[in-house]
């Protein structure tokens, strides 16, 4: 049974009675995955490194009147969309500075990333801001959590904090390791097998969102791309810049791959423009052609978005309903966000249904055939399981099994397998 409650920051949140079938179903399976935990290896946290690294940034961002490297850096950021920096004249910045109601320039992420191209100071901050988290967080934090008892790292997973359904872990938040940065990836290399006679399965579903909002919308061209075995975001490419597939460039296909994740994100045309640094009026030009080209991706939105309107919720392909309190409300920026909710929520939230229940399958299956091995990780759309090497391929087959039927839709489900040494080698 399902209730809806509203959390400290007015996001509605869909929370799962104990008794639910299908959630609690599910607490013993992590629970008994919490307890397998993760072998971690110390020496493998490139620690001293990372620490030259910040010195060294620190250095070339702001201190050039040898002044004390953080006297000199509260001023830095309060200066920093103008550079208006003691001792530097820097290019002047062609993105207009705007003050904060308090009069301060932001210097957040987003206003930073608009600007990055126009001075290399902006890039050096950015970065450093990355490399002190990820040190912060992981590189001193971990060494910290690893279990006196048997030396081994033991996230908690909550299966009813995201509003989306999926699970989130903490202590540590194995969920948010960078994956896209050489720095965040180098996290992963610590955590390996419990000894030589493992090796480290990683699996992991392929575009499932998109794979999803192809079955949920019904949009034939979509499902078409993904039966034939198309590059979708090739096919995408050539379809909204009106190209022969042969003739897609790199960068077209990134562009098409922005609107393609961008789309399940109820993503705007200044929001594409922002994210690929191209003019509003073509990023508008290219979402045109898109929904042209995807008839029933533009229908499902719309759909989405009037049943939620009406009814004050949208559900996930098993009912699992998200509540959108501000779906009319007078404030179109409040309303604009619930209504980008009702178009992700479903994929999301039938996504994180997905990997549920092929990992309770999963598990039953190792549990039946009396497996040596264990499931350790789920992060996301991917499982990482620590495996005695003699049941490899015998694991493998029952993951991929599990995984790809699930949930069945109407198009292909493609899970990759990895294999490694280590959690990024797998991955």
């Amino acid at each position: 049974r399902m209730r809806s409650m509203t959390d400290q920051g007015g996001i509605n949140l869909v929370i799962f009675d104990a008794d639910d079938d299908f959630e609690s179903r599910r607490s013993s399976i992590l629970e008994w995955k919490e307890q397998n935990g993760l072998e971690f290896e110390l020496f493998l946290l490139p620690n001293n490194k990372e620490k030259g690294e910040l010195e060294d940034l620190l250095e070339n961002i702001i201190n050039p009147n040898n002044r004390p490297i953080m006297d000199c850096w509260e001023h830095y950021e309060k200066e920093l969309v103008t550079l208006d920096i003691p001792g530097r004249t820097p290019p002047p910045l062609t993105t207009p500075a705007k003050k904060t109601k308090t009069g301060q320039y932001p210097t957040g992420e987003e206003i930073l990333q608009k600007i990055v191209n126009e001075n290399p100071i902006v890039q050096n901050i950015l970065d450093y801001r990355s490399l002190t988290k990820l040190k912060s967080t992981y590189v001193d934090a971990l060494p910290s959590l690893v279990n006196l008892n048997d030396g081994l790292i033991h996230t908690s997973y909550n299966q009813a904090i995201t509003a989306t359904g999926r699970l989130s872990s903490n202590n540590p938040n194995l969920q948010n390791i960078p994956v896209r940065t050489d720095k965040g990836r180098e996290i992963r290399k610590a955590f390996v097998p419990r000894d030589e006679s493992h090796i480290l399965l990683a699996a992991d579903y392929s575009q499932i969102e998109l794979r999803i909002i192809a079955h949920l919308s019904g949009d034939a061209v979509m499902q078409e791309a993904f039966r034939s075995g198309k590059d979708i975001h090739t096919d995408t490419a050539s379809r909204v810049y009106n190209v022969d597939i042969n003739d897609v460039t790199k960068e077209m296909r990134r562009n098409a791959k922005a609107v393609n994740f961008g789309i399940i994100y109820g993503m705007s045309a200044f929001g594409l423009a922002e994210r690929l640094g191209i003019s509003r009026s073509e990023a508008s030009q290219i979402i045109k052609n898109y929904f042209k080209e995807y008839v029933g991706i533009q229908e499902y939105i719309d759909k989405q978005v009037d049943f939620a309107k009406q009814y004050g919720y949208v559900e996930t392909m098993l009912g699992r309903r998200r509540y959108l309190k501000d779906i009319n409300a007078g404030n179109s920026v409040v309303r604009n966000f619930a209504e980008r909710n009702a178009i992700n929520a479903p994929i999301q939230g039938t996504s994180a249904d997905m990997i549920k229940i092929a990992m309770a399958n999963i598990h039953k299956e190792m549990i039946d055939n009396k497996l040596k091995s264990k499931m350790i990780l789920q992060v996301h759309d991917e499982l990482v399981f620590d495996v005695y090497k003699e049941e490899l391929d015998f694991l493998s087959g029952i993951v991929k099994d599990k995984m790809i039927n699930a949930l069945p839709l109407c198009v292909p489900i493609e899970v990759n397998l990895n294999t490694g040494t280590n959690w990024l080698e797998a991955h």
